[in-house]
């Protein structure tokens, strides 16, 4: 199993977008009992990746409770790293 923040990353080279609620329902089976995988952690990963280029925002919109979702995904050049750095 690779790190929470691995699988984050890698998450993002195989959809087309995500937001941090669509990391954690697709990384629930493999590591729902992390501390991690909770909301406020998910989304530091997913902005640390935007920070270092990996990712970058796609779109935003405010969900059925009015919470603002943001939506990322892997560039070209980001999901490459990726790939290259976690198999």
């Amino acid at each position: 199993m690779r790190p929470l923040n691995f699988a984050i990353l890698k998450h993002f080279t195989t959809v087309k977008e995500a937001c941090a609620d669509d990391v954690i329902a697709a990384l629930q089976g493999e590591y729902g009992n992390f501390k991690g995988l909770k909301k406020p952690a998910v989304i530091e990963a997913i902005m640390t990746g935007e920070a270092n280029g990996l990712l970058e925002e796609t779109r935003y919109e405010l969900d059925s409770k009015g919470e603002l979702k943001v939506y990322y995904h892997a560039n070209k050049e980001g999901a490459a790293t990726i790939n290259m750095y976690i198999k």
